[in-house]
């Protein structure tokens, strides 16, 4: 008696489908989260994404200045290592 591997596909395959369509009909959306939460929380995550963000673009800029004073960021770490040897 052989195996029923396409038996086994299918079943395996409507099982993930039944719980992505479960998972999807469930679970809210970011922004459906968003709106159900109360003005106090809402404010503390606009106060975070805004945190976030500034703390981002400060790390973007040191980054750029980096690059942009030292000549060879742009080259690989292992570009010049037979010249100093």
């Amino acid at each position: 008696m052989s195996f029923p591997w396409f038996r086994m596909t299918l079943l395996g395959g409507g099982l993930m489908g039944l719980g992505y369509l479960l998972m999807s009909a469930t679970v809210p959306t970011p922004e459906q989260t968003y709106a159900a939460m109360s003005p106090d929380l809402r404010r503390k995550v606009d106060a975070n994404r805004a945190a976030r963000l500034v703390r981002e673009q400060t790390i973007k800029r040191q980054m750029e200045a980096q690059v942009s004073n030292d000549p060879d960021a742009g080259k690989p770490i292992w570009a010049d290592q037979q010249n100093q040897r």
